[in-house]
């Protein structure tokens, strides 16, 4: 028997350090009586060889395929071998291996550290990042956070960013509930480095707004008044009290931030006549 190996050399060529790349290879029988392999055997730093299970016997003409693997752990050319013994003519065979290590490319986080302040409750607060690479390019296959009031959005994973090259995205904190917050954003690559970012706002209650009206009493024979609101000067306007009020005075609490009302009172008599509109006031509600 005469075993041969095809191909005769391995070239794995640039392989990122921490990734890996396999190829194949076979052995034939190209003689004319069977050839048993007793061992097989790999030297060189990050290759390794599966798939090839001794002892083994070929008959004349057989092949076996097996995996030949590069697994770079430090930047820079790797040479290797497979050699395998047999009792053919031949007895050792060798499969010479090659390959590069390159180095990993470095991932940056910007910001690291993101503090949102003091955030309304059913308002949200967006800011601004990045990703960046840099050494080689870097690939992202996602990004998490464990704060369920903060957001990343803009980018579509998973991604490769080029070297010297930089992504945007964007967070967003929405608090649900008055108090503080904080969320840890956590980038899985294929990087050298793990960066991570710090998120931190604050929720606050929302400011609850209200219109405090009075007027002078239009004296006996006055059972109560009514009190209408428009949005624009001059109406038109809407009741907003629910029933004759007794009182020269009313508390609109059901007013919006930033919003400007217009406000005139009805006097209601005993018999149930009700008056023209009093003179008009302007209740300008701030922000928030």
């Amino acid at each position: 028997g005469q075993l041969t190996a095809n191909p005769a050399g391995l070239a794995f060529g640039s392989v990122q350090v921490g990734g890996n790349l396999t190829l194949s290879d076979s052995l034939t029988n190209t003689g004319a009586s069977s050839v048993t392999i007793s061992q097989a055997t790999v030297a060189g730093a990050g290759f390794g060889i599966s798939g090839l299970n001794v002892p083994l016997t070929l008959n004349p003409g057989a092949s076996v395929t097996f995996s030949a693997l590069f697994a770079p752990q430090s930047a820079g050319n790797a040479s290797g071998a497979i050699t395998v013994v047999s009792n053919a003519p031949n007895p050792t065979s060798t499969v010479s291996l090659t390959g590069t290590g390159t180095a990993q490319g470095q991932l940056t986080l910007t910001p690291s550290s993101s503090n949102f302040g003091n955030v309304t409750v059913g308002t949200s607060v967006n800011q601004s990042g990045s990703l960046s690479a840099s050494g080689t390019s870097v690939s992202v296959s996602s990004a998490s956070l464990n704060g369920a009031e903060f957001s990343f959005s803009g980018i579509s994973l998973p991604l490769t960013i080029a070297a010297g090259q930089s992504v945007p995205f964007t967070l967003t904190f929405a608090p649900q509930a008055a108090g503080s917050a904080s969320a840890l954003l956590s980038v899985t690559s294929n990087a050298s480095n793990s960066p991570t970012g710090n998120l931190s706002g604050v929720g606050t209650a929302p400011v609850q707004h209200s219109v405090s009206l009075s007027w002078t009493d239009s004296g006996s024979g006055i059972m109560g008044y009514n009190v209408y609101r428009g949005c624009a000067s001059g109406g038109p306007y809407s009741k907003i009290n629910s029933a004759v009020d007794p009182a020269a005075a009313y508390m609109d609490s059901f007013v919006g931030a930033g919003q400007t009302y217009y406000y005139v009172a009805t006097a209601v008599e005993d018999n149930g006549m009700e008056s023209g509109y009093s003179n008009e006031v302007q209740g300008v509600v701030p922000t928030p």
